[in-house]
This record gives C-alpha cells, sequence and structure tokens, in this order.
C-alpha cells in the first residue's frame, strides 16, 4: 500500500454523525456492531470516507481487467505514447490448460505438460524475443512511442496508482477473488485484500466476509 486515509474508527464516526455523535476510541463491541449492520445492509457512505492507494506492476492484460471497475477509483497507468524504457514481460511458471468446452472463459486447474522438449515456452520466448527486438526497432527508426508500442503483446509489463475507496476495493476483491476470475488477476487482488485487512480490520471483514 502507497498511502491510505482513515480507520475503522473514521467509519464509525461518519454513520454516527447523523446523529451529532462521535468517538474518540474505537469501542469494540458497539462499533463493531454498527460496521457489521452498515456493511450488511449496504450504507456504503460512511465507507467511502476511508480511502487507499496502491502502486501496482503488472501485465496488461491483468491491467485490462481490473481497469473496468470504475466507481470509486482513480487510475492513473504509465504511458507508452511518452517513455521507450526497457520492455518487461510477464512469463508464467506454469500454463493451465484450457476449461470443459461448456465453459466459455477461464481455465482448467489442469497444467499442461511441457516438460518434454518446452516447445511451448520456446515459443512463447521467442515471440516475446520479436516483439521487442521489432520495438527497439521501430524506437531506432524514429517512429513514435505511441505508434511502436502496437507491436508489444500483452504481456508486457505496465504500472498505475490506484487510489479510492475502501469500499470500492472491497467490492473489487469480491469479485476478483471468485474461483472464476484469472488467477494471475487474483495475485493482484489478493495481495489488496491482505494489505486492506491489516489497515482496516473490523471494516473489511464484514465488506468481505463471503470471501
Amino acid at each position: 500500500m502507497k498511502d491510505k486515509m482513515g480507520s475503522d474508527l473514521t467509519v464509525v464516526n461518519a454513520a454516527r454523525v447523523s446523529f451529532a455523535n462521535s468517538h474518540r476510541k474505537f469501542e469494540s463491541g458497539k462499533d463493531e456492531k454498527l460496521i457489521s449492520y452498515l456493511a450488511k445492509h449496504g450504507h456504503w457512505s460512511p465507507f467511502a470516507h476511508c480511502t487507499m492507494q496502491f502502486h501496482i506492476i503488472a501485465p496488461i492484460f491483468v491491467a485490462r481487467q481490473l481497469v473496468k471497475h470504475q466507481v470509486g477509483l482513480a487510475w492513473n497507468e504509465v504511458s507508452r505514447r511518452y517513455v521507450d524504457t526497457e520492455v518487461e514481460f510477464y512469463v508464467p511458471k506454469e500454463w493451465r490448460a484450457r476449461p470443459d468446452k461448456s465453459i466459455k472463459q477461464g481455465s482448467a486447474e489442469e497444467v499442461v505438460d511441457i516438460n518434454p522438449r518446452g516447445d511451448i515456452v520456446n515459443h512463447y520466448q521467442h515471440a516475446l524475443k520479436q516483439a521487442k527486438w521489432s520495438y527497439e526497432q521501430l524506437i531506432r527508426q524514429g517512429v513514435a512511442p505511441e505508434m511502436a508500442r502496437m507491436v508489444l503483446p500483452q504481456s508486457t509489463m505496465t504500472e498505475w496508482y490506484w487510489t479510492g475507496s475502501l469500499y470500492a476495493f472491497a467490492r473489487v476483491c469480491n469479485l476478483r477473488l471468485e474461483k472464476t476470475a484469472q488467477k494471475e488477476t487474483q495475485m493482484v487482488v489478493n495481495d489488496i485484500h491482505k494489505q486492506a485487512k491489516q489497515a482496516f480490520p473490523i471494516s473489511w471483514k464484514y465488506l468481505t466476509e463471503n470471501n
């Protein structure tokens, strides 16, 4: 986590201000019960007074899944329109198989055996090297970075600042930690989940209790 604002006490006081009331110190019994009630009944506004900011580095295909979450969140990403720094790629440790034909998305738990000749790895590495060479060659020949980037694959690493309310990030985690979410995306979101749980233990417990 790059930065944060607020605490579980912030949530409580935002809710209690309706009755011109506030607490100086979090009361584990009464205040936790209030937070539980707010989360259970969808009273989201008290949770919006707490924010978190993350600096995330991940492959483009993960970023494009997560950027779909817009409500209550702000996103600023490095742009290869402006920079032509060293290109880095995501290389998976294993290759998951396609799911059953009845399932239209995702992957199976089964891992494709790539040990005999390593053809999958070789093809992948060759494609990455070719893409990187083509990108660098275009830059050397004076092509604008905003056009040269077109040859780069979705496995290219990117980075962004992601800031938003506690409630907004809880919604991201509730959706992207489901079993149907792509595992690479789950890896990023799981880190957010762990850090949010540490920063806002009571609020996060009830906002994500189903996960």
